[in-house]
């Protein structure tokens, strides 16, 4: 019987080389993995744990399960937001991205006197915080102190309200559209800069005229930069909370608590305390969110 130990296996040169750069690759994208982990999964999981539960004055908080949920599902005032919100989404979406796609092509047309100015001014409110916005906009609206009651006082007229129950909607959908045309123009043109000038010539010397390239041409090279505006958009309508948060103090009668779900997530947790509920809410929302944005992502890969 030999003694002697056993040879120990080879490690072929290849395997070798792929273990190093998996751990070459893991130290790059190591650090990121623990920041999103820790910044965004873990606060998901925490709101996910704090749903199922609910606190009772006598005997502290308890395991309920999906009632919480059910909850949800059947409250009216979670649901009058929500379909507000729908409502803002279908109406002010597509004339922020029709905005913002007419300003892209006209810049990118070549056309436009003073190109590098109004770039840089259409892109400008965007750097503008959307508190500041909201302040800004919401002094603009006032009939007594704003600009619409100067212009009343100054030339007899009769404007409405802009802050008024059935106008406020419209109001604030103007703030956000004057706030992100420019974020969506810039992706817009970017994306119309990465277009081959050869389609352009191609298509010019078989006759097509301007809105011809603009159709046949420009449009359906941008898609995909379309959809993907249009799912940050989506997200953004669903996060709505800044423009009326702020104009809620001008406006109390108007912008009530509930007036949009992340708004009536707020007030539950901080002014309720109800932080087992908001964060239903919030869970809800973030489910109904991500449906809509991927339901919208297949229909524009699909049409692709």
């Amino acid at each position: 019987m030999s003694l002697l130990p056993a040879p120990a296996k080879a490690v072929s040169p290849s395997r070798s080389r792929a273990r190093r750069s998996a751990l070459v690759g893991w130290g790059f994208a190591g650090p990121f993995a623990a920041v999103f982990a820790l910044v965004f999964l873990a606060p998901i999981g925490y709101a996910f744990q704090l749903s199922l539960m609910r606190d009772r004055l006598i005997g502290g908080t308890s395991f309920v399960g999906a009632d919480n949920y059910l909850r949800a599902l059947s409250d009216p005032r979670f649901w009058e937001g929500s379909v507000r919100v729908g409502l803002f989404l279908l109406v002010q979406v597509p004339v922020m991205l029709g905005i913002a796609l007419l300003v892209a092509l006209a810049i990118d047309s070549g056309r436009l006197y003073g190109k590098a100015f109004f770039r840089v001014a259409v892109f400008l409110p965007y750097a503008v915080p959307a508190v500041v916005a909201s302040l800004m906009w919401g002094f603009i609206y006032g009939t007594r102190f704003g600009l619409v009651g100067n212009l009343n006082e100054a030339f007899g007229l009769a404007l409405p309200d802009p802050l008024s129950p059935s106008l406020v909607l419209a109001s604030i959908g103007n703030v956000v559209t004057w706030e992100f045309v420019g974020y969506n123009t810039l992706i817009f043109y970017a994306a119309l800069k990465v277009v081959p000038r050869s389609l352009y010539e191609a298509a010019a010397i078989d006759g097509a005229g301007e809105w011809r390239i603009v159709t046949a041409v420009k449009l359906p090279a941008i898609r995909s930069a379309v959809v993907i505006a249009t799912i940050f958009s989506i997200i953004g309508s669903f996060q709505l909370f800044n423009e009326p948060n702020i104009m809620q103090n001008l406006a109390p009668n108007a912008i009530t608590t509930d007036y949009t779900p992340n708004l009536y997530t707020y007030s539950l947790a901080f002014s309720g305390q109800q932080h087992n509920y908001a964060a239903t809410i919030a869970i809800v929302m973030g489910v109904f969110t991500a449906v809509i944005a991927y339901a919208v992502q297949l229909r524009g890969m699909r049409k692709g």
